[in-house]
């Protein structure tokens, strides 16, 4: 008898239902599909320039109470029309969380917050829930982490980011490629921006992978390439990234890459410090940027949630505090709403 030598550190192998299955069950009306293109038309738009608004990605680090999430849409669907002259809002719907080591990683992978990881059921509620988001009439933003995740998902996804962790991966910049919505690359953790830039200048190319057919069957994708990819600078170990010098570098980089010089700014992460509470003067700069006549700078990311800060998860999960991230900390609505509308007061009154 032959040694065993496959499936050695495989405790389960538990088949997934098709993707085209999935979307069979929870079906996109015909109106959440016209409004889907409709949003990411116009984000094509703000990208090229075509149009003068400023695009914000705007909501929870990620949503682990489908509830408070569409507490949050409702509230972020009666702000826009205060807005809407100056500002494209799209609210971060994100569903997977990279973990440098370990912790929760998301609604998909672990829909019940206890490690059982009951992947299916996260993909239902994650399908549903941006359903539901799309019917109060706002656009949707995800990273997409897992290159099988899109498969599931992606028909209601208005715009796309790839993370700082993967925006190297080869895996990544290739799905990028194929997808259908507006994607941005991060700068990598340590602060660089040159691996974001080539992650842009490969996902606007054909590229051919292996992927998952809708039916669910392991396949050879070949796309046609994403003309509007673009980067997202966010800081990293070497400090933030998004004064004015910076973002001049990050323009040459481009150019230099023969890629058109626009970009996005993420308000958290390493260019807050990672302190939630010194977010809102990182956006304040970057707002003044563009209002001062920069207007390659097209779009801003805020972490933004009902409650400010984060929480631990508890071994008792009905003791979460509602509407309170259990992932990055993020701004309370009150304060997230006055930012937004004094950045658009202060577009409007732009030099």
């Amino acid at each position: 008898m032959s040694a065993r030598v496959t499936d050695l550190n495989i405790l389960y192998n538990v088949p997934l239902p098709a993707p085209a299955l999935l979307i069979h069950e929870h079906p996109r009306t015909d109106q959440q599909a016209d409004f889907v293109a409709s949003s990411r038309l116009e984000i094509e738009k703000i990208l090229r320039g075509e149009d003068e608004r400023f695009l914000l990605i705007v909501g929870p680090c990620s949503i682990h109470d489908v509830e408070g999430g569409l507490d949050y849409a409702a509230r972020l669907a009666k702000l826009q029309p205060a807005v809407a002259d100056t500002l494209k809002l799209v609210m971060r719907v994100y569903f997977e969380k990279p973990r440098t080591t370990l912790g929760w990683k998301g609604l998909i992978m672990d829909p019940d917050l206890d490690g059982s990881a009951k992947i299916p059921k996260g993909l239902r509620k994650a399908r549903r829930f941006l359903g539901d988001v799309l019917n109060f009439g706002v656009a949707t933003a995800t990273e997409f982490l897992d290159p099988v995740t899109p498969q599931y998902i992606a028909d209601l996804i208005c715009w796309a980011a790839i993370g700082a962790r993967t925006t190297e991966s080869q895996t990544h910049r290739q799905m990028a490629s194929g997808l259908s919505m507006p994607v941005g690359f991060k700068n990598a953790t340590y602060g660089g921006i040159e691996p974001a830039v080539n992650a842009v200048k490969a996902a606007t190319h054909p590229q051919t992978f292996l992927g998952v057919s809708p039916e669910g069957v392991a396949s050879a994708v070949s796309t046609l390439g994403n003309k509007n990819a673009h980067i997202i600078l966010r800081g990293g170990e070497s400090g933030p990234n998004y004064d004015a010098e910076s973002v001049a570098k990050a323009f040459r980089l481009l150019e230099d890459a023969g890629l058109p010089p626009v970009l996005m700014i993420d308000s958290s992460h390493s260019n807050c410090g990672k302190d939630h509470t010194q977010m809102p003067d990182v956006f304040r700069n970057v707002i003044q940027q563009r209002a001062g006549g920069n207007r390659a700078i097209f779009g801003a990311m805020l972490e933004s949630n009902l409650m400010a800060g984060n929480q631990a998860i508890p071994d008792d999960r009905s003791q979460l505090a509602y509407g309170q991230s259990i992932t990055d900390p993020c701004l309370d609505w009150e304060t997230s709403e006055a930012l937004i509308l004094e950045a658009a007061e202060a577009l409007r009154k732009k030099s």
